[in-house]
């Protein structure tokens, strides 16, 4: 008869260190997923921010263009 291979066996839930390890294991995907989560909200604030500057210089050099092409042609 076949033996199982002793490194198939699984590990005792009982041992103090596994489950240490598999706390640390969790607890770090855990604050993984918090760390994104929080990294897409702040991404999500920083293209806001930059498309109202963008949208402010834009409409800057419009009135800027108009006042130039008022005093111009005298429109």
């Amino acid at each position: 008869m076949a033996q199982p291979d002793p490194e198939l066996e699984e590990i005792p839930v009982s041992d103090a260190e596994t489950r240490e390890l598999r706390y640390r294991y969790h607890r770090a995907r855990r604050t993984a997923r918090i760390r994104q989560k929080e990294e897409t909200r702040l991404a999500r604030y920083r293209f806001f921010i930059v498309m109202t500057v963008l949208v402010v210089i834009a409409i800057g050099f419009v009135v800027a263009a108009w006042h130039e092409i008022h005093k111009l042609f005298g429109l």
